[in-house]
C-alpha cells in the first residue's frame, strides 16, 4: 500500500523542451492521474551569475532569453499534460540551477520522479543522457525513465518487474505489485540466472535441471505472500537460464512498465547503480522504473 507519509506527494516531471521531455510528461500526466496527486513541471534554468565580457547590460539580456525560453519550455508541457488529463491539478516552476541538482532536490518531495530518457542536445548515437543516469541513481524516491516512443497504457500490456532473488529488491517488488494492480494489468515477474562454469569440464556434470528448480524456488520464496497483498493482479512467473539484460529487454517487448532495483545480488555498497538496471535503462522496449531498496512501497 502507499505510504501515508508519501500520499498527498506529487509525481514531478522533469522538462528541457525535448521530444523525450514531452514524452516524459504524457507519462507523468497520467501516471499522476492514476494516483490522485498533483503533477510538478519543473525546468532547470542553468545562470551562473556572471557577466560576460563585453557591454555591461549584455548578460541580463542573454539571462532574460534564457528564461524566456525555459518559461516557453514550461507552458509547452503544461499544455501537454492538461490535454492528457484535463482534470488534473498541473504546476509548473522554473528552477534556477543544473538539472542533476535542481531534479534531485525535486525527488526529496516527490512521490515519483519521470524524466525521459534523452535531453535536447543529445547525439543520436547517446543512447540515454547523463541526467537520466544521474537521476536512476542517486534519486531519494523512485525514477520512471520513460523510453520507447509514445506511452501505451492498454491494460493488455503487462508490468515486468525484476527479482534476482536478494532481499534489496522488495521494494521494486512491491512498486511493480502496486503499478499492476492500479493498472488493472498482468505481472511478468522475471528471475534470470547465468551460470559461471558452463564452458568448464565440470560443467558436464552438474544436474541443470536441478539447478533451475532451486532458481525456480529463489523466485517463489520472494513472490510468497504478495497473493494474498494483490489477489487480483495475475502474475506470470518467468525463470530463465540468461544473463539478466537480455531475458529483461525481451521480456519489455510489449511491456507497459518495467521495473527493476537499483542494486542487484552481489551489488557493491558503493555502486548505486547496478549493471542489470544499468543495462535495461539502454535497451529497455518501454518505461523503466528504478527502484531504490530505501524507496519503500511507493505505487
Amino acid at each position: 500500500m502507499m505510504d501515508v507519509r508519501l500520499a498527498h506527494r506529487p509525481v514531478v516531471v522533469g522538462v528541457d523542451g525535448s521530444a523525450s521531455a514531452l514524452r516524459a510528461v504524457t507519462w507523468g500526466a497520467s501516471e499522476a492521474a492514476r494516483r490522485g496527486v498533483a503533477l510538478r513541471l519543473v525546468t532547470a534554468f542553468g545562470w551562473a551569475g556572471e557577466h560576460p565580457v563585453g557591454h555591461p547590460t549584455a548578460g541580463e539580456v542573454y539571462r532574460g532569453e534564457l528564461r524566456r525560453a525555459a518559461q516557453h519550455r514550461l507552458e509547452e508541457a503544461v499544455a501537454a499534460a492538461v490535454a492528457v488529463a484535463p482534470g488534473l491539478e498541473v504546476g509548473g516552476e522554473v528552477v534556477v540551477g543544473y538539472p542533476m541538482g535542481v531534479l534531485a532536490a525535486e525527488a526529496r518531495q516527490a512521490q515519483l520522479l519521470v524524466i525521459g530518457d534523452r535531453g535536447r542536445g543529445g547525439f543520436s548515437g547517446l543512447l540515454l543522457g547523463s541526467v537520466a543516469v544521474a537521476m536512476a541513481a542517486h534519486a531519494a524516491s523512485p525514477v520512471v525513465v520513460v523510453r520507447g516512443e509514445e506511452p501505451d497504457f492498454s491494460a493488455t500490456r503487462p508490468v515486468v518487474v525484476g527479482v534476482d532473488g536478494s532481499p534489496t529488491g522488495e521494494a521494486a517488488l512491491a512498486f511493480a505489485y502496486e503499478s499492476a494492480a492500479a493498472r488493472g494489468a498482468a505481472l511478468v515477474a522475471v528471475h534470470a540466472w547465468a551460470d559461471s562454469v558452463a564452458d568448464v569440464p565440470v560443467a558436464g556434470l552438474i544436474d541443470w535441471a536441478a539447478v533451475e528448480e532451486e532458481e525456480r524456488q529463489v523466485l517463489a520464496e520472494r513472490l510468497a505472500g504478495w497473493a494474498e497483498k494483490y489477489p487480483d493482479v495475475a502474475v506470470q512467473r518467468v525463470v530463465v537460464r540468461s544473463h539478466p539484460v537480455p531475458a529483461l529487454v525481451r521480456c519489455s517487448e510489449g511491456a507497459q512498465l518495467l521495473v527493476v532495483g537499483s542494486r542487484g545480488r552481489g551489488g557493491l555498497a558503493g555502486l548505486l547503480l547496478g549493471s542489470v538496471s544499468h543495462g535495461v535503462l539502454h535497451r529497455s522496449h518501454c518505461p523503466v522504473a528504478v527502484v531504490r531498496p530505501d524507496a519503500g512501497p511507493v505505487r
